[in-house]
């Protein structure tokens, strides 16, 4: 098996994978391709590939729709940056609490004063603050991430308030919830929270979803901070309330030419999961995901395929992914006679795993609805 990386991707990542899988730079001998932030976006994937894994959470840069009808499976790698992230959150709110910012370019412009020492006692109070403890952090999207910011600030004296609709994902992740954290509806954190941080995917339904209908929710002189992607933020919206004073802060991770460019924005250069940590443990979970998808057939953390696990390949796999429309006429075909047997489905696409008999290739393709099989050997 072959492996096309599209970045740089973790050499320690890297080592997971088994010794007979080897590397190449031409994506027509890929069999399953590694990326990070690389615009896919127009890429066109010959038959060959298999799988993308995405060493990160957002698939943005990549064209899930288009794969999925191509019969390509597309991987990203939930939880495996989130302390990163968590980290980098906790001190953009420290940096929009305080002017910390400020004050070190200040000391920068007055190094070669002699009295520094005096003069930055006068100076100092220009870039004073509050303090974080005993305020209120509203937290959109409590998963992986948000969970753990929700813990960290709890642990720093906040009240937490959480949005949350998945009630599977508050039940995954409340054992990290603060003990008196209170999952609320949007419209009530935007009205209590002092601040609000952002922990959702980009998607069309979180597009701009951060405009001045919520600032006016909003209480004076809150403070935003965005690690997730920019355009959950409507910039001209945030802008307006900055200059209002609505907005105190508005940190970002993800700044673009609006926004560096805005007084009042703490703007960061994307380091969200740019840490050794995290960037060794992406890369080693989605090639972990792609090894498990190409060796057994199982698809853990798809982004376009639904989940399935059979464990591990003891005989010969069939594995059909397929319209999730045509599930019956699949499932009557691939059933019958399996030892073991799953199918899932997925926003429109299905998957069947079925071990323990013998299958034609040429029957199974055959079937109506059918993006792609294999038979795992």
């Amino acid at each position: 098996m072959k492996i096309l990386c599209l970045n740089k991707i973790s050499p320690v990542g890297l080592k997971v994978l088994p010794s007979s899988y080897g590397f190449t730079e031409d994506i027509n001998e890929a069999d399953a391709i590694l990326v990070r932030s690389a615009n896919m976006l127009e890429t066109t994937l010959p038959e060959n590939v298999l799988a993308v894994g995405r060493a990160g959470a957002g698939v943005n840069n990549i064209p899930l729709e288009a794969y999925a009808k191509a019969g390509v499976v597309v991987f990203n790698t939930p939880g495996a940056n989130a302390n990163a992230v968590k980290e980098l959150t906790i001190a953009g709110m420290l940096l929009a609490a305080r002017d910390i910012r400020g004050s070190m370019e200040w000391v920068q412009a007055n190094k070669d004063d002699e009295l520094i020492n005096k003069s930055m006692e006068k100076a100092k109070s220009a870039f004073a603050g509050t303090e974080i403890l005993g305020k209120t952090l509203g937290i959109i999207g409590c998963g992986a991430i948000g969970a753990l910011v929700a813990q960290a600030a709890g642990a720093l004296g906040m009240h937490v308030l959480g949005v949350e609709p998945s009630e599977a994902t508050i039940e995954r992740n409340k054992h990290l919830f603060p003990a008196d954290m209170e999952i609320v509806p949007a419209d009530e954190m935007y009205k209590r929270a002092d601040y609000v941080s952002i922990h959702v995917p980009l998607m069309d339904a979180t597009r701009g979803m951060i405009n001045k209908d919520v600032f006016a929710k909003c209480k004076d002189g809150v403070i935003f901070v965005n690690c997730a992607r920019d355009a959950i933020v409507n910039d001209d919206d945030m802008r307006e309330a900055l200059e209002s004073g609505k907005v105190r802060r508005y940190v970002t991770d993800f700044p673009n030419y609006k926004t560096a460019n805005m007084k009042g924005v703490v703007a960061i250069s994307h380091l969200g999961a740019s840490t050794e940590e995290a960037e060794d443990n992406c890369a080693a979970m989605a090639a972990k995901q792609i090894v498990d998808y190409i060796e057994n057939g199982n698809i853990i953390n798809s982004v376009n395929f639904p989940r399935v696990d059979l464990g591990k390949k003891e005989g010969a796999r069939a594995v059909v992914l397929f319209e999730e429309s045509h599930a019956k006429e699949i499932s009557d075909v691939v059933s019958k006679g399996a030892m073991k047997y799953v199918m899932a489905f997925n926003k429109g696409y299905g998957v069947a795993l079925s071990e323990g008999k013998s299958f034609d290739e040429k029957t199974l393709k055959a079937l109506p609805g059918v993006l792609r099989v294999r038979i795992i050997k």
